[in-house]
């Protein structure tokens, strides 16, 4: 065991990036107790609230956004640059740091560049199939780099290694998989009864993430009635889009089906509707199959859950979202379909028909539970200490 080690985590902005730096975390601390562990942030993520709550000490410097065009910020850049570099260069001095831990995001590129101007061993975790530019700067310095898909695009310096080592889950969704290992019924069981849903019944999970997604929505809202012949249906919306669902479904299927979400919520028919759930991970737990959007986060914690799956990536930015999905995909975990094809017509010409095929849905479990990778922190934890050891 290490004694007196003191590892520093860097990044955040997003959930993205702060749940598995939390998850890498706490997993150093469940290995080593003694070891002494701390991040650097910003003020403006969301580890400004996520940090303290975890219980972790946090240090926290300015937003360097990279230029990516020539303005006024881009002429700022360097000087901006420079100040929070040193301002990093302090804090891991003042915290004795043995190694630099980066999850991309704002404040991970000047820690990596401080941490190998000072000498000390980085370590970054990458999430997506596609790295940012804060981690392709960190990994020519790195010693050892995690991802979570092959084929990322970092290039990596002379004396790193790469390792797919999957995603740090959060501690929920680390707690379900260990269930389903263990008894996938029970635990299927165990989520629908806290939720409200009949155990006995094919469950569906509809999510587009905390702002919903509209093509999401309409597709299967306006197919609540094929879906309602064959399942429960959890629809988690996001905010603000509720009202329209209960519409769409209520047109498609008559407003008695409608109900919310939990043993105690009003209305007894089996379209569940919501903006959000806390407790996603119950929902995880007892979904037949899901369907949702393609972020890395959520192809990962599907994936290591082992739960069939229909993504349909988000149609703007570099595509990024389809890269998320196409291994899982590829290896027989799922169906991939572009947003313009997700239409009501396509969920009633193939969902049923799927959620009928008992056979079917459990090889496609299985592939996803193949592809999925459930200790991700505790391995990147290990390669930490093992770093900070020497």
């Amino acid at each position: 065991m290490s004694e007196g080690v003191s590892i520093v985590l860097a990044g955040g902005g997003t959930a993205g990036h702060v749940n598995p730096l939390l998850s890498i975390a706490s997993s150093i601390r469940e290995i080593d107790p003694s070891a002494s562990i701390s991040v650097i942030g910003t003020k403006v993520g969301l580890e400004q609230r996520l940090v303290p709550a975890a219980g972790f000490e946090m240090d926290t410097i300015e937003k360097v956004p990279f230029p990516r065009s020539i303005n006024a910020d881009a002429f700022r850049f360097p000087f901006r640059w420079v100040s929070e570099t040193s301002k990093v260069k302090r804090i891991l001095r003042e915290r004795h740091a043995d190694v630099l831990v980066g999850v991309g995001g704002y404040a991970s590129a000047p820690a990596y560049y401080a941490a190998h101007a000072m000498g000390i061993p980085v370590v970054i975790h990458e999430q997506n199939a596609r790295a940012g530019m804060a981690n392709k700067l960190g990994a020519r310095w790195a010693d050892f780099i995690g991802t979570v898909y092959e084929d990322t695009g970092l290039t990596a310096g002379p004396h790193a290694t790469i390792e797919r080592v999957g995603l740090p889950l959060r501690p929920a969704i680390a707690e379900v998989a260990a269930k389903m290992e263990q008894d996938r019924a029970a635990a299927r069981r165990e989520g629908a009864e806290a939720l409200g849903v009949d155990p006995d019944r094919p469950i569906v999970l509809i999510t587009g993430g905390s702002l919903g997604a509209q093509s999401l929505n309409v597709a299967v809202s306006n197919a609540a009635r094929e879906l309602l012949d064959v399942a429960q249906v959890i629809h988690l919306t996001g905010k603000g889009k509720l009202g329209q669902v209960r519409q769409l479904v209520s047109a498609s299927a008559g407003e008695q089906v409608l109900s919310g979400i939990g043993p105690d919520s009003l209305g007894v028919g089996d379209y569940h509707a919501a903006e959000y759930l806390e407790r996603i991970d119950r929902a995880f737990a007892c979904a037949d199959l899901v369907m949702c959007r393609s972020g890395a986060g959520t192809v990962a914690e599907i994936a290591a859950l082992g739960l069939p799956a229909v993504y349909v990536p988000l149609p703007i930015g570099n595509g990024e979202q389809k890269y998320n999905a196409e291994p899982v995909v590829e290896a027989g975990g799922g169906f991939l379909v572009k947003d313009d094809d997700f239409t009501s017509e396509w969920v009633v010409s193939h969902v049923p028909g799927l959620l009928g095929d008992k056979d079917r849905l459990a090889s496609i479990a299985h592939a996803a539970w193949g592809y999925g990778i459930r200790d991700a922190a505790e391995t990147m934890a290990r390669r930490v200490l093992a770093l900070a050891r020497h």
